[in-house]
């Protein structure tokens, strides 16, 4: 692991701080809400979505394949959710049987996974008929003049965002994986550079 991941996971939440107070947690709450059953959340960083499951929720497993984020998450679920799972695991390979899962969880994560359309396949392949996708991501934007700044501005985004790829077309690569988008709201991350502030947030089957 880099420094700079190491760096980048100690200084994680205080970089968002303005940015959830400002929006981001109410999308979090709202979007993760509505999650019910056995649950799975991917890239799960520092736990900040924690504090939001409710009491239809199951089971909860949550994977990070980060070392110093997973040091975090860990501590985090044992002082907020100690019923949950925790999982070493990359989003590209989870260690789960076909249909394991009732809703599946991901929150600015689609954007730094190595594989974005196999990640995708993998959340499809361990939902159950009927799952749900429950997603909060910064995308490519609709603007084809932000759009051209995003994909200027990638190799900073990626470097100093630890891996983001701010101009990935993420909802049409969930459509691809063979979802069916139901929900829909597009948002912007207050407080974050304009070529990473585009934002949808939504639910799929």
């Amino acid at each position: 692991m880099s420094i700079w991941g190491r760096v980048f996971a100690a200084m994680y939440d205080r970089m968002l701080a303005a940015t959830e107070k400002d929006g981001l947690a109410a999308h979090r709450a709202a979007l993760i809400s509505a999650a019910s059953g056995d649950v799975l959340e991917i890239g799960g960083g520092t736990g900040a979505n924690l504090p939001y499951y409710g009491d239809d929720v199951q089971s909860l497993t949550i994977t990070e394949p980060e070392t110093p984020m997973a040091k975090r998450l860990q501590r985090h679920i044992a002082e907020r959710r100690p019923d949950a799972l925790f999982l070493r695991a990359p989003a590209e390979d989870l260690p789960f049987s076909d249909d394991s899962f009732d809703v599946a969880v991901s929150t600015l994560v689609l954007c730094t996974v190595d594989d974005q359309p196999r990640a995708l396949r993998e959340l499809r392949r361990v939902l159950r008929p009927g799952g749900r996708l429950l997603f909060l991501e910064h995308v490519r934007s609709e603007d084809p003049k932000l759009a051209r700044w995003q994909y200027r501005m990638l190799p900073l985004s990626v470097r100093i965002g630890h891996g983001c790829h701010c101009n990935r077309p993420t909802l049409e690569s969930i459509r691809s994986a063979g979802f069916e988008v139901g929900q829909l709201e597009h948002d912007t991350l207050k407080h974050a550079p304009p070529f990473v502030r585009p934002l949808i947030v939504g639910e799929a089957q």
